[in-house]
């Protein structure tokens, strides 16, 4: 998704001009919560006080362990849409009489909602039975047990308290502005605008909520199924806004008592049979469709796309705000995302660089959210891991060595794929490269920059450069499917904008290691000057070049094309005469 009004970096040399007393005007004019100098006051104070979800955190768990306990926190947690005007402990000590009360927090999505977790599943259980169904006056509910409550007020003069409601959007541009021209350097940039743009706490658990929400829904037909969040929600690498993509599993429902026999018995579930997986799947998704269509709370915008290579049920969940895809017979995309959560986990350097390079391709419309010829951020992900994979000592392993490491437990093959790879992060052993952010930044738009795409491929598999196998402009080897190539989709044109904007940024970033602008000058620098839109005399002179490596190559096609003629010409003469002669 593009980032709205990224025309406003122009003005950036609005704040290089006060960056010397930048400090001072933050603390004085911005010091309510919520603004630079709030946030920066928080980053100041002692670690533990306040969570930070992924922040400043290397994740030691395996990913089974973090979505199992995820899991069960959500189970104990219900969403309540609550009136504007109330009170904050009332609200708490009306909850209490269920059970106590581990956490909680507010946001705000077509109103005021509370998302409040028990510490004991049973007072979720004890809380529904003290709910009724709301009467309609002119239309007829549906009755439908579930966790998604609504708050309504007896008494309407009903004391009212100042509720702080978590964000849940990315910040404002003016304020990512601020902090980028608050940073003293291009590190400093990458790991705030990562700090910024990350899923926090709060919205990681309304993720797992919403999850939880929807195995409801689908358990109705599915007792034993699990809805899994995949993707970015899980993987570290998401952002503040992005879409929330669940994954249908069914392998409780389809391994219940496999190995439960009694003598000389064996009893079966009478089934209903289908052709294909793939029509049990369309089948699946179809009714799990017009449950959420028709009965399930807050789910608006239904669409089933069953057609697709991957069938999907598409929707809008409007008290999260969370727009949703749901799939199943999907356990590639889901190991995929364990690679990523364990590829962020290795490194601190990985995350901040793959969001810094991801926001530069959202600011020169790289990217899209609207699917097309565009670079992917998926792809350009891959991109970033195959880059630290090619350092020297590679910041990243590969992922042929994270299968050398893998044990027995780890063994894992899916449709025929080799998805075998270590989980546990503690047996990978840490790199040793010590290079900076801003090192990396660069590097990275010189290695791409000057890419032999035409004849070579990206592969994380082996962490080197191999033959394409086909003639697609962008070829990056699905890590798991070995045949598919994740940016089939990207055309010539979209690659070679990549390729001259990642050159006119090496250049940026090259200019400023010898000649870094001032504090007093108005000359934006370091990550806030790659952002800004490409200057026509930059554009025209990658022209230039482009088009004289053009010409100077037409040029030795013509003498080529002349020496061979002329070789043509005497090697003609000389039969002619050899002929005569005879």
């Amino acid at each position: 998704m593009a980032v709205p009004g990224v025309g406003l970096l122009t003005r950036l040399h609005l704040c290089a001009q006060r960056r010397t007393r930048v400090q001072r005007l933050i603390v004085r004019l911005l010091s309510c919560p919520g603004t630079v100098a709030e946030d920066l006051r928080r980053d100041e104070q002692p670690s533990g006080s306040v969570e930070t979800g992924f922040e400043d955190k290397i994740p030691r768990k395996r990913f089974s362990e973090m979505q199992n306990e995820r899991r069960e926190q959500a189970q104990r947690t219900v969403l309540i849409h609550c009136p504007e005007k109330i009170s904050e402990n009332k609200f708490l000590k009306y909850l209490s009489q269920h059970g106590p009360i581990n956490n909680h927090f507010f946001y705000e999505s077509f109103g005021l909602y509370a998302v409040v977790e028990f510490c004991r599943k049973e007072s979720v259980g004890s809380l529904q039975n003290g709910t009724h169904t709301p009467n309609m006056a002119m239309e007829t509910a549906i009755p439908f047990r579930s966790r998604f409550l609504s708050l309504k007020l007896k008494n309407q003069t009903s004391e009212q308290s100042c509720i702080q409601s978590s964000n849940q959007l990315p910040p404002s541009n003016r304020k990512l502005f601020e902090l980028i021209c608050y940073a003293e350097s291009i590190d400093d940039q990458l790991n705030t605008l990562l700090k910024e743009f990350q899923l926090t706490e709060e919205n990681t658990k309304l993720r797992y909520l919403t999850c939880s929400l929807i195995e409801d829904i689908a358990a109705a037909y599915f007792p034993d199924c699990v809805v899994r969040p995949f993707g970015s929600s899980v993987n570290t690498f998401g952002k503040l806004g992005c879409d929330l993509d669940m994954f249908l599993d069914l392998d409780e429902t389809r391994n219940l008592s496999t190995h439960k026999t009694s003598g000389n018995f064996l009893m079966e579930f009478q089934v209903k049979n289908v052709p294909s997986e793939r029509i049990a799947t369309q089948k699946i998704l179809s009714v799990i469709g017009e449950c959420l269509d028709h009965f399930g709370p807050g789910c608006v915008g239904v669409q089933k796309i069953l057609n697709a290579r991957c069938p999907l049920v598409r929707f809008s969940h409007q008290a999260s705000g969370f727009q949703c895809d749901l799939t199943t017979n999907n356990k590639i995309a889901l190991t995929s995302s364990e690679l990523l959560y364990i590829y962020g986990a290795l490194d601190s350097r990985v995350r901040a660089l793959v969001f810094g390079i991801r926001c530069w391709a959202r600011a020169h419309s790289l990217t899209s959210s609207i699917p097309g010829a565009w670079i992917t951020n998926f792809s350009l992900t891959m991109m970033v891991i195959f880059f630290l994979q090619r350092r020297s000592p590679p910041i990243l392993p590969t992922l042929d060595s994270l299968k050398t490491l893998a044990d027995a437990e780890d063994k894992c093959i899916i449709e025929g794929n080799n998805c075998t790879f270590v989980r546990d992060l503690n047996r990978i052993k840490p790199s040793g490269n010590t290079e900076t952010l801003e090192l990396l930044l660069k590097e990275f738009f010189e290695y791409f920059g000057n890419f032999a795409f035409n004849k070579n491929s990206i592969n994380i598999r082996q962490g080197r450069e191999q033959n394409k196998p086909d003639s697609s402009p962008l070829y990056i080897q699905n890590p798991f499917e070995t045949s598919l190539n994740i940016s089939k989709n990207v055309s010539q044109s979209q690659l070679q904008k990549f390729v001259d904007l990642a050159q006119e940024s090496a250049w940026i970033l090259q200019q400023e290691a010898t000649h870094r602008p001032s504090v007093s000058s108005n000359q934006p620098w370091g990550l806030a000057a790659i952002l800004l839109p490409s200057v026509p005399n930059r554009g025209s002179l990658t022209k230039k070049k482009r088009k004289r490596s053009a010409n100077e190559r037409v040029k030795n096609l013509l003498e080529s094309l002349k020496s061979n003629r002329t070789a043509n010409f005497t090697e003609t003469n000389e039969k002619r005469t050899i002929s005569t002669q005879t």
